[in-house]
């Protein structure tokens, strides 16, 4: 499990999911509430997983440059950010304008019924 996960199993749920997901849920947050585009959570996952595996490393005494742990953690760490991103967008879509979007899930939105029709 360590070789899949770069990490073993308590470091990986401790600092990867529970910190560092934390961090991400927040950052995801953050980047809807401030209209950012949804192209910078890659940016922010990849620098957040950069951290991720130096904090593993060093507390941990993980191995540094291990690629496939590092490609896990930031797909790991993305994932979270782009789920809060979509969820905090949608809420925010809806919650702003609710004369034009009604909420179709929790991630998504749609148009209202007739909104465009005395146009």
């Amino acid at each position: 499990m360590d070789g899949v996960l770069g990490a073993s199993l308590p470091v990986f749920l401790g600092l990867t999911i529970f910190l560092f997901g934390g961090a991400a849920f927040l950052a995801g947050e953050a980047l809807a509430d401030s209209w950012r585009s949804p192209w910078q959570v890659l940016a922010y996952s990849l620098l957040m997983g950069i951290g991720d595996r130096f904090l593993v490393y060093a507390l941990f005494g993980g191995e540094l440059l291990s690629a496939w742990g590092f490609v896990v953690h930031a797909m790991v760490i993305g994932g979270i950010m782009l789920l809060a991103y979509r969820l905090t967008l949608a809420h925010r879509m809806v919650s702003q304008y609710p004369w034009l979007f009604e909420r179709t899930g929790p991630f998504s939105w749609r148009e209202k019924a007739g909104v465009h029709a005395g146009m």
